[in-house]
């Protein structure tokens, strides 16, 4: 009578677990694409909030290499990558021209802010004009903590520190400090020698260890912070997985890709605006 009731019962599982694998997309098990992203998609949290909607529906995995939007560039000219995902617009312009990525699409923006320690030594707290802001942190010699390592963030503070008519690198290992880092670590080491810093506002907003850092420059137009979304280029590179990528890019730009970057949000702060539009 056991014997037989043990049989029912593995019958019943072997056939739940049928109909379970019938359900699931029509997709190889171990099929994934890697994308090649900025830091800052990934130590906000968006991308572990978006990526296990995406994985369920299609059942394609997506592996993050989260690293600045330089090094995520050239990783992706040596075919390291399906899709890359980053922030500095003339450079993946250029990436798609020179024929290592297909198309360039719009996917969401935030924008860029300056923070710094509350005794604000530069006295630039409400400032909205970046140029003349960092202005007055060259001029009063004030620490100010740069990423220096090529990233999105990196590269518009280079443009901006031009604009400003400042050589600041001239200065590197005195008042301008480079760290070489990620936007996390950047942020614990100004925090930690009471230094000014260009930080993206998801960044800021998930980033913990804020002391008595406060933000101090916003709202100049000069520091909207776009990221666009591009396909590998198969002509380069015979391995990138076409579809399985376009159908991640296809997948942001959906109203429901959108949707899903419009909603992740901490402490009631959302981080990201989607244009895919």
């Amino acid at each position: 009578m056991l014997n037989t009731l043990n049989r029912r019962l593995l019958k019943l599982i072997v056939a739940a677990v049928a109909a379970s694998a019938l359900s699931l997309p029509a997709v190889a098990a171990d099929e994934f694409i890697t994308v090649q992203s900025t830091t800052s998609t990934k130590n906000s949290g968006l991308l572990d909030h978006i990526l296990p909607i995406f994985e369920a529906q299609t059942g394609i995995e997506v592996r993050v290499v989260a690293v600045g939007t330089g090094q995520a560039l050239k990783n992706a000219r040596n075919g390291d990558g399906d899709v890359l995902l980053v922030h500095a617009r003339p450079a993946e312009e250029k990436f798609v021209a020179e024929g290592f990525g297909v198309e360039r699409f719009d996917l969401m923006y935030n924008d860029f802010i300056i923070v710094g320690p509350q005794t604000d030594p530069a006295g630039v707290s409400g400032m909205t004009d970046t140029i003349a802001a960092l202005k007055k942190i060259a001029d009063s010699e004030s620490i100010f903590a740069s990423r220096g390592d090529d990233s999105g963030t990196h590269k518009k503070e280079v443009r901006l520190w031009a604009a400003a008519g400042v050589d600041a690198a001239a200065s590197s290992g005195q008042w301008y400090r480079e760290t070489g880092s990620g936007m996390g670590a950047t942020l614990n080491t100004g925090v930690g020698m009471g230094a000014y810093v260009m930080t993206d506002r998801a960044t800021w907003i998930a980033f913990r260890n804020k002391s008595d850092f406060a933000v101090h420059v916003q709202g100049d137009k000069r520091l909207f912070n776009q990221y666009g979304v591009i396909l590998v280029s198969p002509k380069k590179h015979a391995h990138i997985k076409v579809e399985a990528g376009q159908k991640f890019i296809d997948w942001l730009r959906s109203d429901e890709g959108q949707a899903a970057i419009a909603d992740f949000s901490i402490r009631g702060m959302q981080l990201f605006y989607p244009n895919a539009d």
